[in-house]
């Protein structure tokens, strides 16, 4: 089996490596990092990835904009996992319209993140 590919996409170093440590703790799944909404489309482009967790608010190009390129772009069945501090019902619900499959708030714990991600790839834990 081929390894599953990741795409973490958050503005803070420390975010983006804590999220990318708690995914590697899945065997077959291997990460990679954009520090922006622009960097995450650049390389989702050259290369698509199975999974996608994304902050909200960042330069650039914000989260919201990356879920909708992404989605108009065709790529409607690869999960997206908004991690974020915006946790007012509105912007859930905004995230989950564009087309995002989870919507968890900061500060997330890695077994969060995990079982999240585990299920939307449905992968055994």
């Amino acid at each position: 089996m081929q390894p599953l590919r990741a795409l973490v996409v958050d503005d803070s170093p420390l975010m983006r490596r804590s999220i990318a440590l708690a995914l590697a703790r899945i065997p077959s799944l291997t990460c990679e990092e954009a520090r922006d909404g622009a960097e995450g489309l650049r390389k989702f482009t050259h290369a698509p990835f199975d999974l996608v967790v994304t902050d909200v608010n960042m330069p650039l190009m914000d989260g919201l904009k990356l879920i909708h390129h992404l989605r108009a772009a065709g790529h409607t069945g690869v999960p997206i996992v908004v991690v974020t501090t915006e946790s007012a019902d509105e912007d859930r619900q905004r995230a989950l319209a564009l087309g995002a499959s989870a919507y968890l708030i900061k500060p997330v714990q890695a077994r969060e993140v995990l079982e999240t991600v585990r299920q939307l790839l449905s992968l055994e834990g």
